[in-house]
């Protein structure tokens, strides 16, 4: 019998002062069960980023036609596709040729240092392709928890991640634009 994925739900209170986005998203997610705590945080810290209504978390990690989250049009256009870690060059090309702008969040420094050197150069033909490195600051898992209550709030580039306690700072790194 196979594992069911694992739902958490996310209350984020948002404060994106660089771009002026203050909002309440009260998020469900399905945690597959091959997903590591890691980067379910990771999922989120994307949405964040790119906090919008129409932003939503896609099957990602089972799935391959989508990405970890995605923003479409009205019509059914995709205008944003968000995917994480290191996707090949395959995947990458079939996400810019789909959508209007691609962004790739990689965020563990060794494995991602490695595979950027390898697919650097095959990459810069594609205009609408963002590469971000996420650097964190503490211990992002500690937050992974089946009902989240996060303040996100954004200024100067850094996110600051704080529940209760607990607080992460997550900065951006661009390594392609």
């Amino acid at each position: 019998m196979a594992t069911k994925a694992t739902i958490y739900k996310a209350l984020l209170n948002i404060a994106n002062m660089d771009s002026h986005y203050y909002a309440e998203h009260n998020l469900t997610m399905a945690k597959h069960p091959s997903e590591t705590d890691l980067r379910l945080m990771i999922r989120l810290i994307a949405f964040i980023l790119n906090a919008d209504e129409e932003l939503v978390f896609c099957k990602g990690i089972s799935q391959e036609d989508e990405p970890d989250l995605w923003k479409k049009s009205l019509g059914g256009d995709i205008e944003l596709w968000i995917d994480l870690g290191q996707p090949d060059e395959k995947r990458i090309k079939k996400a810019c040729g789909r959508s209007e702008q691609v962004i790739i969040y990689t965020y563990q420094e060794g494995m991602a240092a490695s595979w950027w050197k390898s697919i650097e150069t095959s990459l810069t033909r594609f205009s609408n392709l963002q590469v971000i490195y996420l650097e964190i600051e503490g211990d992002i898992e500690v937050l992974a928890k089946r009902a989240m209550n996060l303040q996100a709030n954004i200024l100067d580039g850094e996110l600051t991640l704080i529940e209760d306690e607990e607080s992460v700072v997550v900065r951006e790194k661009i390594w392609m634009t």
